[in-house]
């Protein structure tokens, strides 16, 4: 089985075999929407056309998910269909602009009740507090708060698609025990990155 408190640089579907069934207490999961190539802005940079967002997982992820995991968060819903039976979502207002192109909420699936959960948490492409490192890169804010209202002391956190470790870091900052994997060879490794900047940067008041 594969060392705790540790991200991973393999795909997530070989990293889940290590554990056994309903090994971590919460998946907090930000997998592709499947909504196609689009140019990648990094630090208001654009970069080249990825694919890796041209469709989402395939079925085996998701079973295989729920297999390992006792409830799951799952970013996503705004473009493909996550919900299990019990139908609970979590929204994410992020106060962007209506009249700009971009979504003005992201909606996650909650496995574990049949409730809406609901943050704001500001978060632009401008006058951001945090640089950016992976076009979906999610505020560590935002992880620190499902944390807190989904999740309690002791519990495992697994992210299989870590990309910018915002997941990671908001573990660390909260002494969660987690897991993460990112496939992506570069963005495992700006990933890692900023999880030692931010661990070394922590060491420094201790």
């Amino acid at each position: 089985m594969l060392e705790l408190n540790k991200l991973y640089n393999m795909d997530c579907m070989e990293g889940m075999k290590q554990f056994p069934d309903k090994y971590f207490e919460l998946a907090i999961v930000d997998p592709p929407y499947g909504i196609g190539n689009f140019v990648q802005v990094t630090g208001n940079v654009r970069g080249e056309k990825v694919t890796w967002n041209d469709s989402i997982p395939p079925k085996e992820y998701f079973i295989e998910l729920e297999r390992v995991s006792k409830e799951r968060i799952i970013w996503g819903a705004n473009y493909f269909n996550c919900f299990d039976e019990k139908g609970g979502a979590i929204v994410w207002y992020k106060q962007i602009p209506p009249e700009s192109n971009l979504s003005e909420c992201e909606i996650a699936s909650y496995s574990r009740l049949k409730r809406v959960g609901f943050v704001h948490i500001k978060w632009q492409n401008i006058n951001r507090n945090e640089k950016t490192i992976h076009p979906c890169q999610k505020p560590v804010a935002l992880y620190r708060w499902l944390l807190q209202n989904y999740a309690k002391q002791g519990d495992k956190i697994l992210d299989t698609h870590v990309g910018s470790a915002s997941s990671l870091i908001a573990c660390y900052q909260m002494n969660f025990d987690y897991i993460g994997f990112e496939i992506d060879k570069e963005y495992f490794e700006k990933a890692q990155k900023r999880m030692a900047d931010e661990m070394a940067q922590i060491s420094l008041f201790y």
